[in-house]
């Protein structure tokens, strides 16, 4: 077990630094940014907190400006702000990648630029999607943007809901000649799929499925598994990775129905950037800010469900961490 007080990574992010447990980063916002005339809503300081707090207490990989990230809801300026902050905060001492989707492929390459020149590693990128895309297209795109950015560490974004189409096992043959295609955030195939996309993309491209998903698609091949909820608090989903890793499948399933029952289910309201941030601000892990227009007022159902996920998910936090932390003394002996 690596020491992270002062560990650095080698510049280049490759396959094999994308697995374990991947945090989706929210965009920390300042008490002003519902106000549809804010400006400059990101909260740095919590932000930078917030960051520390994940790397000190063992997750792998952090991700920012997702769906959950609201990509789609920031201004340049805060953009810019917020990836700049991610990249001062983690310093170097577990893979990043900055979100840099957009319905405008131009834009896509002006926020590349930036990420490359503040010294990021990588980006988490999905198509443009204002309209839907070919395969051929998809194809295209990724292999030219990841040739303009040779430096920068792609990591594939998989959301079909959002960007309208899925991108099939047959565009991948093309994707793995690039050596700095390492990964993808993938929750959206079936195990048949997704044994024949692991025949032409181990070892080359490692794939994050849900947390829901962990036990079968790590056995699989996954390399681990992506999650929002462990903003408040990652030991639930730290202690199902260990158990993964360890071969103990019966009891990490047990631990996926755990967090699966903390959760209610289902997400605490219809807007994923929104209402996701609810049980991670009730948690209070970290101090994710409040929601950003338009979404920003909550029914009471929304409002008690979000309560009663973040009450759920402290408990496991109180009943997991101490055994995480167990294998993390035991680890660094070894």
């Amino acid at each position: 077990m690596r020491n992270i007080s002062n560990f650095r990574r080698p510049l280049m992010v490759t396959a094999k630094d994308v697995q374990g447990v991947m945090a989706m980063m929210p965009s920390f916002s300042t008490k002003d940014a519902a106000a549809l005339t804010s400006k400059n809503t990101i909260d740095v300081d919590s932000l930078k907190a917030g960051v520390d707090k994940m790397i000190n207490d063992g997750i792998d990989v952090i991700t920012t400006t997702g769906s959950f990230g609201e990509c789609y809801n920031l201004s340049w300026d805060e953009y810019k702000t917020l990836a700049a902050a991610a990249v001062d905060a983690v310093k170097k001492r577990v893979p990043l990648f900055i979100g840099a989707t957009s319905p405008n492929a131009r834009e896509v390459v002006e926020r590349l630029k930036f990420v490359q020149d503040i010294g990021g590693d990588g980006t988490l990128l999905g198509v443009p999607y204002y309209d839907a895309q070919s395969p051929e297209y998809m194809a295209d795109w990724y292999t030219q943007i990841s040739e303009m950015f040779p430096k920068l560490a792609f990591l594939i974004y998989h959301n079909p809901v959002n960007h309208k189409v899925k991108i099939p096992v047959s565009v991948f043959p093309q994707l793995v000649k690039r050596p700095n295609i390492v990964g993808m955030k993938d929750s959206h195939r079936d195990t048949r799929e997704f044994i024949r996309l692991m025949d032409i993309i181990r070892g080359k491209i490692s794939v994050m499925t849900n947390q829901a998903q962990f036990v079968p698609f790590y056995r699989m091949g996954s390399a681990g598994c992506w999650s929002i909820d462990s903003w408040m608090g990652p030991w639930p989903v730290l202690h199902l990775r260990n158990l993964c890793r360890d071969g103990k499948d019966q009891e990490a399933i047990g631990v996926i129905a755990e967090i699966m029952a903390a959760a209610g289910g289902e997400r605490p309201g219809g807007n994923e950037g929104a209402t996701a941030k609810l049980p991670i601000e009730f948690a209070g892990y970290v101090n994710p800010g409040p929601a950003r227009t338009p979404i920003v007022k909550f029914s009471d159902t929304a409002i008690e469900r979000a309560k009663q996920k973040a009450e759920g998910w402290k408990a496991l936090c109180a009943k997991y961490r101490p055994l995480v932390e167990a294998a993390r003394t035991k680890a660094k002996v070894a």
